[in-house]
C-alpha cells in the first residue's frame, strides 16, 4: 500500500511538471510550440523538409516523403506546404509525395517584382520536378494550387498522370460566393491579412467548423501572412485576372474534383463547371466541409483520393 501511494505521488508530480512546462511554452514561447507541432506532424506523415534552387529558378523549400509514383501537391493562396501534412500521412505509404512552398509563400523565395500568375508558377514547378529527376507525375492542388495544377496540365498534358482538384480556383464563371459578395459590397478582401484578428476571421471563413487552435498559436501563424501582405496583394490581382476555363476545355487528363459543400470562398457550383470542361473527371461533394477539405477531413479526403487512384 505504501508503494502504491509513492507511485501515485510520483505520477502526480510528473503530470504537474508536464502541465507546467506546456503552460510555460504556451504562454511565453508559442512560436516554439508551433514549430514543434509542425515538426511532429511532419514526422507522423513521413515527410522531411528540404530545399533546392532549380537551374534558372527560385529557391524552393519543400516537404518530401514516401515511395512510389510521384505526387506533387500545391497549397492555396496564403497557405504553405504544411496545409497538406495531415492528409499526406495517408499517402506516403503508397506514393512519393512532394509538397513545395510555392514561390511567394512560406519559406520559398519571394522576389517582389516576379510573375506569380499560374503560367509562371507552372513553369517553376516543372523546373522543380525536373531538378528532382521527375518527368511525369500525379498532381493535386487546393484553391490557388488547383488553379496552378489545371494550368500545368493544360500546358504540359503529357507530363501529368492525373489531377486531384480540391476547391480549385480559376473558374470565374461560377455563381458568386459569400467571399465574392463581401468583396463587392465592402471593397475589402478577407483573404489579405493585416492583423491577428483578421487572420482569425479568415480561418473561420475557410472552414465549415472551427479548427481547435488556441488563439496564441493562431496569432503565431498569422505573422507570416501579415509580413507578406503587400506581396500577396499583388499576387491576388494576378490570379484574379487569370481564368482557367478556356485553357482546360476538353483536357483529357483524369481528374478527381472535390468540393466542400459549405465552401464560402469559391462557390460549390464551380465543381459542375469543371466537370463539364474536363472530359475524364468525377466529382465528390463533401458535406460539412468548407474550402480546405484536406485540413478539415484529411482521412476522408485521402480515402477518396486512394479510391480514385485505384481506378486509373
Amino acid at each position: 500500500m505504501r508503494a502504491l501511494k509513492w507511485w501515485l505521488v510520483a505520477f502526480g508530480a510528473v503530470g504537474l511538471a508536464v502541465v507546467a512546462v506546456s503552460a510555460y511554452f504556451f504562454v511565453s514561447a508559442p512560436d516554439r510550440l508551433v514549430r514543434s507541432a509542425l515538426e511532429y506532424e511532419r514526422r507522423l506523415a513521413g515527410l522531411e523538409r528540404k530545399e533546392i534552387t532549380p537551374a534558372n529558378g527560385l529557391r524552393t523549400v519543400y516537404l518530401e516523403g514516401g515511395r512510389g509514383a510521384p505526387l506533387l501537391l500545391l497549397h492555396g493562396f496564403g497557405g504553405n506546404k504544411d496545409n497538406f501534412t495531415r492528409v499526406a500521412k495517408y499517402l506516403t505509404p503508397r506514393y512519393r509525395v512532394v509538397i513545395p512552398d510555392l514561390a511567394g509563400f512560406g519559406e520559398s523565395a519571394k522576389p517582389a517584382q516576379a510573375d506569380y500568375a499560374p503560367r509562371a508558377q507552372a513553369a517553376r514547378l516543372r523546373a522543380l520536378m525536373r531538378a528532382l529527376g521527375v518527368l511525369k507525375f500525379h498532381l493535386g492542388g487546393n484553391s490557388m494550387g488547383g488553379h496552378i495544377a489545371l494550368t500545368f496540365a493544360a500546358l504540359y498534358p503529357k507530363e501529368v498522370e492525373s489531377l486531384w482538384l480540391l476547391d480549385a480556383a480559376g473558374v470565374w464563371s461560377a455563381p458568386p460566393s459569400e467571399l465574392h459578395r463581401r468583396m463587392t459590397d465592402t471593397g475589402e478582401n478577407p483573404l489579405l491579412v493585416k492583423s491577428e484578428e483578421e487572420f482569425a476571421q479568415l480561418i473561420s471563413l475557410l472552414t465549415a467548423k472551427p479548427l481547435m487552435i488556441p488563439r496564441p498559436l493562431l496569432d503565431v501563424l498569422a505573422q507570416e501572412r501579415i509580413r507578406n501582405y503587400a506581396l500577396e496583394q499583388r499576387i491576388f490581382k494576378q490570379l484574379a485576372a487569370d481564368s482557367v476555363e478556356e485553357r482546360i476545355r476538353g483536357l483529357a487528363v483524369p481528374a478527381l474534383i472535390v468540393w466542400g459543400q459549405q465552401d464560402r470562398v469559391l462557390h460549390p457550383g464551380s465543381a459542375g463547371i469543371l466537370q463539364m470542361l474536363l472530359i475524364k473527371s468525377e466529382v465528390v461533394m463533401m458535406p460539412d466541409v468548407g474550402h480546405v477539405p484536406m485540413l478539415e477531413q484529411p482521412e476522408k479526403s485521402a480515402l477518396d483520393y486512394l479510391r480514385f487512384r485505384a481506378t486509373l
